[in-house]
């Protein structure tokens, strides 16, 4: 059940001005370990000392972007499409944030079909899909990057995809590697896998944090206080992966332990999280553009009417971390 959501008129108001400012963010999905710098900021009292109360509201039937376009939240978790693909079709909003530093996505088919050795190999054959465009424009660019004929089948199942794919029902599926992958490993199961960026597309970071533009114009203090906090707490769960893990099986319901475990592991030992020396959360201008640009020409942004978005040319004002240096 949705918490009530705070409006934030505070927000008008310097942080300095409340003891306990209250802030809230719209979850992209049900809590899982892309969120947990939030829960570590939140849990270990990151945001309180920071003076902030901050909510995370649950992921319900209204995606994060609409919620935080509407003002319904004060700060919107998004995937990369969920924020461009709002971005692009006018919502003022700017991107503060990137959790995963390269693509936790990747194409996965069973390790023992022998018809599928490369990516050109799935040409033909059955694909358990989301329904999403951006799966079109995806699994067509690395067939047609390795030589083959873009044209496959495809079924649309959601979740059931991991099931289909483990029972032989279809030939192929997209993951995420540090979650889906995690869990089929668990189970035992036999999965090769494409990288996604080894047949031609961008190396994309993940799960924006954004506000909108007037947030951030308004109270740039209230932006560089909650997300210092929740950088921190990025920073603790990539160098404490396994405590951080038990504060989000105690925030959640999780029926495995072992998955949020195996997912915590992975996205610190994978480097997702950390990348060498850059900033936990650090957005890579070259990287955003270069994925922005992909789904631009990949006709996957589109206008309220369903038209393709034409390439604005420059997306450097999408993102802004300037809260870094304050």
């Amino acid at each position: 059940m949705i918490r009530p959501i705070l409006i934030a008129a505070a927000l008008a108001l310097p942080v300095t001005a409340a003891a306990d400012t209250p802030v809230s963010i719209a979850l992209d999905w049900t809590l899982n370990t892309n969120h947990i710098g939030l829960v570590v900021a939140r849990d270990r009292g990151l945001y309180a000392a920071a003076g902030l109360e901050v909510d995370l509201l649950p992921y319900s039937d209204t995606n994060s972007a609409a919620l935080l376009a509407a003002g319904a939240a004060d700060f919107g978790y998004l995937t990369s499409l969920g924020f461009l693909s709002a971005r692009a079709g006018g919502a003022d909003l700017v991107a503060l944030w990137a959790t995963t530093q390269h693509e936790t996505g990747r194409l996965v088919f069973d390790s023992g079909n022998t018809a599928i050795a490369r990516p050109a190999d799935l040409s033909g054959k059955t694909y358990a899909g989301f329904g999403t465009a951006w799966e079109d424009a995806l699994i067509g660019a690395m067939i047609r990057n390795d030589g083959g004929d873009p044209v496959w089948d495809t079924v649309t199942l959601g979740t059931g995809a991991y099931e289909a794919l483990a029972a032989g029902a279809v030939d192929f599926t997209l993951e995420v590697a540090t979650w889906e992958g995690v869990n089929s490993a668990l189970m035992g199961r036999r999965q090769s896998s494409f990288t996604y960026a080894d047949f031609g597309i961008p190396d994309q970071q993940n799960g924006y944090i954004a506000t909108r533009a007037a947030t951030l114009a308004d109270n740039p203090d209230l932006v560089a206080a909650f997300m210092r906090a929740t950088q921190e707490g990025y920073a603790w769960a990539a160098d404490h992966p396994d405590e951080a893990a038990d504060l989000l099986i105690a925030a959640g319901d999780f029926p495995n332990p072992d998955l949020v475990q195996g997912s915590m592991r992975a996205l610190a030992q994978g480097g997702y999280l950390r990348d060498g020396d850059t900033p936990v959360g650090r957005i890579d201008p070259d990287r955003f553009s270069a994925m922005a640009r992909f789904l631009f020409d990949s006709r996957v942004l589109k206008d309220a009417d369903g038209a393709p978005l034409a390439w604005p040319g420059d997306v450097s004002d999408w993102f802004d971390q300037d809260w870094m240096d304050r």
